[in-house]
């Protein structure tokens, strides 16, 4: 009903206004959106024509002449409720759904002629302000004004979850790593409680494994699936020719986290700076790791709200007080039968085609998921090079052998 829809956005906006302890995180993403100026909201929120008519879906003009609670001004294209217990009655009469999903209007009706609607469920069901690219936007551009900052922000890359396009339903995990993952997810939860009993050294997780194992696409699918912005570093990027530089870039790093919080920091090619310390080894280096050490302790999910994931494709380059500081080790190995089969699965399921994936399976034993996924592409190229969408078997077994040769090429260098 979109005059329920109108008179919803006007209640909340109004109920929003009047209750200052109401705060973003209450106003349903939606609407939450509309409301966005320059990245930011800023009380009272005015409910203008365009912006009603754009959450309705048409325009709203028509609609008005049936509530008779809703003031138009032609002159500023205002919309505004004349009376505040019309509107109220007439939103509990014809709108229950809709306030159960409305952590504002939730708050205002949990105590109204015993509506079934409980403020703490409809904020549960809400997305947080940090899942918006407009709200990390916001905070971009405020990092943009300081020099220093400016400058390392070339170096990252800050993803908001709304853009990320991998989900754990695009990844094939062990239960043992969806486990550890779960894990993450009720820490975030809980972060309070876990404060309140003293554990702070919770959410340093580092990833091993050989490339194309999903290190990447695992830390993405955990941005997307807890609303939190990634930023994402490869250590190779900030490690300056002048090594004193390497220190302080990496300072800047973990407090562009601190900034963005509650987020997911990303370091990629983790062994770059924290390899095995020798003695010959140049004295800004040694800096630059200890540098990184101290950083790693000193982050925290529960004091800070920042997930920090490590990863490197060579472990054994770690320093042994780098093992130290991470909570959580999970290994990406090569796919077992498994996962390779549920790789298959996941990557021909939109693909319409005669193939043999239990053939497929035993023939890539040792390839990785990206390996997998690749076997997959090149045989679709294939089948279209003689104009066929029909994916047969024989163009996956051609696209295996393919990838074999790439495979034994790259380990010939």
């Amino acid at each position: 009903m979109k005059e329920a829809k109108l008179v919803e956005l006007l209640l909340t906006a109004e109920i929003y206004n009047r209750y200052d302890e109401l705060g973003e995180d209450d106003l349903p993403k939606e609407i939450r959106k509309l409301f966005y100026q320059r990245g930011k909201l800023a009380r009272p929120l005015v409910v203008r024509n365009d912006l009603a008519s754009q959450y309705v879906g048409e325009k709203v003009e028509s609609m008005i002449k049936s509530l008779p609670f809703i003031d138009f001004n032609t002159f500023n294209k205002q919309l505004k409720i004349t009376s505040f217990d019309l509107a109220t009655k007439w939103m509990a009469a014809k709108g229950v759904e809709l306030i159960g999903r409305n952590p504002v209007l939730a708050y205002f009706y949990q105590n109204y002629d015993s509506l079934p609607v409980s403020y703490e469920e409809a904020k549960k069901k809400n997305k947080p302000k940090h899942s918006d690219r407009e709200w990390l936007r916001s905070v971009i551009d405020e990092l943009m004004k300081s020099e220093d900052t400016a400058e390392m922000l070339q170096l990252v890359r800050v993803y908001s979850p709304e853009d990320i396009e991998v989900g754990f339903e695009d990844v094939a995990l062990e239960d043992t790593q969806m486990e550890e993952i779960r894990k993450i997810e009720v820490a975030i939860e809980e972060r309070d409680w876990l404060k309140r009993v003293g554990l702070m050294d919770i959410g340093k997780l580092l990833f091993i494994g050989p490339p194309g194992t999903g290190k990447t696409t695992t830390a993405k699918a955990l941005s997307r699936k807890l609303f939190l912005p990634l930023v994402e570093v490869k250590l190779s990027m900030i490690t300056s020719q002048f090594l004193g530089e390497t220190s302080k870039n990496i300072e800047k790093v973990f407090e562009i986290a601190r900034r963005l919080s509650p987020c997911i920091l990303f370091i990629d090619e983790f062994d770059y700076v924290a390899k095995t310390r020798t003695s010959d080894e140049h004295a800004a280096v040694k800096r630059a790791v200890n540098t990184l050490l101290k950083s790693v302790d000193e982050i925290s999910l529960v004091r800070d709200g920042v997930i920090l994931i490590a990863a490197t494709n060579h472990p054994h380059l770690l320093d042994p007080a780098v093992w130290r500081r991470f909570d959580k080790i999970i290994e990406f190995p090569e796919p077992s039968e498994k996962i390779r089969k549920r790789i298959f699965q996941m990557t021909l399921h939109r693909i319409e085609g005669d193939y043999n994936i239990d053939e497929l399976v035993k023939l890539t034993d040792g390839f990785t998921g990206a390996e997998i996924k690749l076997v997959v592409r090149e045989a679709v190229l294939m089948a279209l090079l003689n104009n066929e969408k029909f994916l047969k078997h024989h163009y996956l077994l051609e696209a295996i052998k393919e990838v074999k040769d790439r495979i034994k090429l790259k380990g010939s260098y």
